[in-house]
């Protein structure tokens, strides 16, 4: 290699090592400038983010799953032949410019997650931007929501299709397909939620989600809404609702699993109102028995359908089946991700929506 040459391949690896680490210090530098994130996402982000998702959306397969096992491929492709260079002692520069391209990779990666959706976990919030307010709810008015879930679920649970043996049964290409419109109810109340909607997509690899406990995944480098189908069928459409959320740059955990729920219940399509209903009803559930045990089985043996429990079952035997040590190291990684940026509730925030759910809903009842 000539000296003309070398120093080419010198300055372009040290540019694309060294770019992507002075683009991740300038989102550190910037990060709390809340209107500085509030311009960058809501008018550069989100509307790219959306361009790139109705892009993809001509692939029926996730990109984002495309994507993963090319990026992934190719890294233990690339290691294993920097390990074979480094055998066979190809001397010192070579096996550093095979390493530093490989890291530089990652570290473009890293860049753009941070630039491209971490970046809107220090924009405005969706509660404020809808105007939405709430506080701790006392034991009695989180009681009567998870009552008002409880008739609401029970009723639609007969109304859904079900095979033989009494279990959700509906089609799931359809769901995807209309799921399109169920944000049309909720965006007439938060316009801020107004999007032009594409299609969630089914993860191929929905099993591998499910041993990491995840039920979903929202791809800030296609615009995707991705969705475990492996989990049970019941919630699925309301895991579509809520990955769809964050198409609308809604990023807490918390927020998304509100959105999601609330526009499947004010929905027109009585399976995402069902299957909303239902993981609200989980979210409340798990709110209330801790401090009133005996108010949650009131409820249930007052409200729970044969086909509602038989729901409700499934779900709790599916998760309970796949708990493992690497689902729990997984919720670790996920819950330190989200700390990592802001996020103090970090993965116990998905819990915390119950305060929204009871001042939202609360005010449906009589």
């Amino acid at each position: 290699m000539g000296i003309q040459t070398k120093k080419m391949v010198h300055w372009r690896l040290w540019t694309a090592l060294l770019l992507p680490l002075g683009l991740v210090g300038l989102f550190e530098l910037v990060k709390e400038n809340r209107p500085l994130m509030d311009s960058w996402v809501f008018h550069i982000m989100a509307p790219m983010e959306q361009l790139w998702g109705r892009l993809w959306s001509v692939l029926p397969l996730s990109g984002l799953e495309l994507l993963a096992v090319l990026v992934l491929a190719g890294s233990v492709f690339w290691s294993v032949r920097t390990a074979v260079f480094a055998w066979r002692d190809r001397g010192g520069w070579a096996l550093f410019r095979r390493l530093a391209a490989l890291a530089a990779v990652w570290l473009w990666l890293w860049a753009g997650l941070c630039w491209l959706w971490n970046a809107a976990y220090y924009a405005s919030p969706f509660t404020q931007r809808a105007g939405l307010e709430a506080g701790p709810c006392s034991v009695e008015e989180l009681t009567a929501v998870t009552a008002y879930f409880a008739e609401q679920a029970a009723r639609l649970s007969v109304q859904v299709a079900r095979d033989q043996e009494g279990h959700f049964a509906e089609n799931l290409s359809d769901c995807f397909q209309r799921g399109t419109a169920v944000y049309e109810g909720l965006t007439r109340e938060f316009s801020c939620l107004e999007i032009r909607s594409v299609q969630a997509k089914p993860l191929v690899f929905s099993r591998l989600q499910s041993i990491l406990g995840f039920t979903g995944i929202y791809s800030p480098f296609t615009g995707e809404a991705n969705v475990n189908v492996d989990a049970p069928l019941c919630l699925v459409p309301a895991t579509i609702a809520h990955e769809m959320a964050h198409q609308r740059m809604v990023s807490s955990e918390l927020e998304a699993n509100f959105v999601g729920i609330a526009a499947c219940a004010t929905s027109e399509d009585l399976v995402f109102q069902y299957s909303g209903y239902l993981m609200g009803l989980i979210q409340l559930c798990n709110a209330l028995y801790p401090v009133d045990d005996s108010a949650w089985l009131r409820i249930a043996e007052t409200y729970f359908t044969p086909q509602l429990s038989t729901d409700w079952r499934d779900n709790n035997t599916y998760w309970a089946a796949l708990s493992s040590p690497v689902e729990e190291a997984a919720g670790r990684v996920y819950d330190g991700f989200l700390k990592g940026n802001d996020q103090e509730l970090g993965i116990r925030s998905y819990g915390a929506c119950v305060d929204l759910l009871v001042s939202y809903f609360g005010t449906l009842l009589p």
